[in-house]
């Protein structure tokens, strides 16, 4: 494993829904002082059911926040992540198995909602169909496309694609899980 400070100061953290991106973001920013932008928060807007800005607006927020000299940004958003990693000094990318991410998403939205790393200003998880099938058909196959989207990135990279995988990294790096 690569050390943490090998990634610099401008850190992207992908991976599929559910799989641990923004609390692994916030461990991280608490280590290395670094502010955390969660990209859910620019592309949705505050105290709404997760409802989308315009694109232009989001495009916006997220090329002025990838010009700031450091950051450790969580979320994927493919279609602007070339931007991204033009300005990226590191990669982190975290798969799992859906299933495991499944129960997170339930345990996300039904014990505890207003506590969870990242989550939208004055919104509130809710069980959701759509949650659901995203996490269990639609991206399944997130994990293979953002793999092959950094491979050609010329970047520090660190993968992790097990649970047992991403709790030896807060080991290795000495993370704490951010608390509520």
């Amino acid at each position: 494993m690569i050390p943490l400070e090998a990634l610099g100061q401008r850190i992207m953290v992908l991976g599929p829904s559910n799989a641990g991106k923004s609390t692994l973001a916030l461990a991280i920013a608490g280590k290395l002082d670094l502010p955390v932008v969660h990209l859910d928060r620019l592309q949705h807007l505050p105290n709404t059911d997760w409802k989308a800005r315009p694109e232009a607006e989001f495009q916006a927020l997220h090329d002025e926040a990838i010009l700031a000299d450091q950051w450790i940004m969580d979320g994927n958003y493919s279609r602007l992540m070339p931007k991204r990693f033009e300005r990226a000094t590191g990669i982190i990318l975290i798969t799992s198995n859906h299933w495991l991410r499944l129960g997170r998403y339930f345990k996300r939205s039904l014990l505890n909602p207003s506590a969870r790393a990242g989550s939208l200003e004055g919104g509130r998880e809710f069980v959701k169909w759509e949650m659901i099938d995203w996490i269990l058909f639609k991206t399944p196959r997130n994990s293979v496309k953002y793999s092959k989207m950094i491979a050609p990135v010329d970047l520090p990279k660190v993968v992790c694609s097990t649970l047992p995988e991403l709790k030896a990294l807060y080991r290795d790096w000495d993370l704490s899980l951010p608390g509520p």
